[in-house]
């Protein structure tokens, strides 16, 4: 009896230091988007997939929709050559096994030759999922072209 009252009190005590401390999380998950950034801007089409779930649907500022192999397949698209991409205003809200994350993001480069600088607002949806954090569905939304 006290072994289980003393696992029901460890338990509770690791899902409050969780909660009192979501920045953590919150660092883990900006980190990732960062990563992500920068694995775009590599075309690291390996590095993405490490970050998606097999599930994963990308829907872009154009209205096309994606899923996770045609993402993929995008980021490591010879035609495409983004030069520059970072985020700012990232807000991140933690639901136990889930993460929203917002900000705004701007990206410059090329496509088929053709210059873009692209500024707009992004959601990330995350799932915390065999003990790592993967993006399950992403969307954004063109502010400036």
């Amino acid at each position: 009896m006290g072994k289980k009252i003393l696992g029901c009190f460890l338990l509770s005590l690791c899902s409050w230091a969780q909660a009192a401390n979501p920045s953590a999380e919150q660092n883990k998950l900006i980190a990732l988007e960062r990563m992500w950034n920068e694995a775009q801007v590599n075309r690291d089409g390996n590095a993405i997939a490490s970050m998606i779930a097999d599930t994963f649907v990308n829907t872009e500022f154009d209205g096309e929709v994606s899923d996770r192999g045609k993402f993929i397949a995008d980021i490591r698209d010879p035609k495409f050559q983004p030069s520059f991409m970072t985020i700012d205003d990232v807000k991140v809200n933690v639901y136990n096994s889930a993460a929203i994350i917002t900000g705004v993001y701007h990206t410059k480069g090329t496509y088929a030759g053709r210059p873009y600088d692209h500024i707009g607002r992004f959601t990330d949806s995350w799932i915390y999922d065999g003990g790592k954090w993967l993006c399950v569905a992403s969307h954004s939304t063109l502010l400036k072209k």
